[in-house]
């Protein structure tokens, strides 16, 4: 009996036509174009079904009440399939692919998003590739995470992030292995890979609230006055993306406005703007001056996985000691500690 893949098809690249104007979303194509695929026809491939989202979008549009929608989706068709696709714009994938992992509670089977830098219809097209690929991953492999394939590697989905604009190895994971590795054979490294989950409770969605929250980069001479009028409410997390292993400014007005924020209750958590490793807050002078502000570490989270967290942690109500101690931890694989 054949596996049967749910294709949740939101926007994107891949989908694409090419119209006078240039490249854009046409209702149906997609689908036109993966039926006409002699690919698909093979025994060895997966029965699907596509879901095309109306209307469909360009990534950049993506919002939290976007990946809600994706994560309601999965869950209303979970137990009719067995693994799932979504196919998504590159822009923003990796914040999707870092948020479905702590909306989705209890999964215990494949949910992939992939997508493409240049569209199915053209003749010279990774799309092919890569949703062939992500067909027989999720048909064929109990995988109990969220992934992001990319490139011929499975990722930790938040783990990932987007390195390359216009590459074919678009995305990366720079501080956890690939999940898989394709080649002539589907290489899934099993060691690397999150048990299921031990509840037998269906899967459950977490809602989202529209928690108000965000990034910043910190860049040579900010203003602290700018750093201030972020932190004002209402506010209540923040992703600063720091230097090296989480160095700021040591300027008295810089970290008068940190402390004023997190002693009002605004969770601010020290990500590294560097691609690879961690924070350590307490290396330099720097860093301990953001730690007796009040900062945390995020420790070698990703922006977007940090980002999506605070979303995820925010829109349970809460006490605020207790979404600081739980972005510390490691729920879903985001973070080594």
């Amino acid at each position: 009996m054949r596996k049967r893949v749910y294709i949740a098809y939101t926007g994107g690249t891949i989908g694409m036509q090419k119209l006078q104007d240039g490249y854009a979303p046409a209702p149906g194509y997609l689908e036109e174009q993966i039926a006409a695929m002699p690919e698909l026809k093979s025994d060895s491939m997966p029965e699907y079904t596509i879901h095309e989202y109306d209307p469909l979008l360009d990534s950049s549009d993506m919002t939290p009440a976007d990946w809600l929608k994706i994560a309601r989706d999965i869950a209303e068709h979970y137990d009719q399939y067995d693994g799932f696709i979504v196919l998504h714009g590159t822009d923003t994938m990796a914040y999707t692919a870092s948020a479905l992992p702590f909306m989705l509670r209890g999964l215990k089977k494949p949910v992939i998003v992939t997508g493409s830098q240049i569209p199915l219809c053209e003749v010279r097209s990774d799309a092919r590739a890569n949703l062939i690929t992500v067909m027989l991953i999720a048909a064929g492999f109990a995988i109990p995470e969220v992934c992001l394939y990319f490139g011929h590697q499975l990722l930790r989905g938040c783990r990932s992030v987007k390195v390359n604009a216009d590459g074919f190895d678009a995305f990366a994971s720079p501080n956890y292995p690939p999940l898989g590795t394709i080649g002539i054979d589907i290489e899934i490294h099993w060691n690397l890979i999150m048990p299921p989950p031990n509840s037998p409770k269906r899967l459950q969605v977490q809602e989202l609230s529209e928690s108000m929250v965000g990034t910043l980069r910190l860049f040579p001479g900010i203003p602290a006055r700018v750093v201030r009028n972020i932190l004002q409410p209402p506010l209540k997390g923040l992703v600063l993306q720091a230097y090296g292993v989480g160095n700021g400014p040591t300027q008295p007005e810089f970290i008068a406005a940190l402390q004023e924020a997190t002693e009002r209750g605004v969770v601010i958590v020290d990500c590294t703007q560097c691609l690879q490793g961690t924070v350590s807050l307490g290396d330099y002078v720097t860093g301990s001056a953001l730690a007796r502000a009040g900062v945390i570490s995020g420790f070698d989270m990703t922006t977007e996985a940090a980002l999506a967290k605070m979303f995820y942690l925010f829109s349970q109500n809460l006490p605020i000691e207790t979404v600081k101690q739980l972005m510390q931890a490691n729920l879903q694989g985001e973070l080594t500690v």
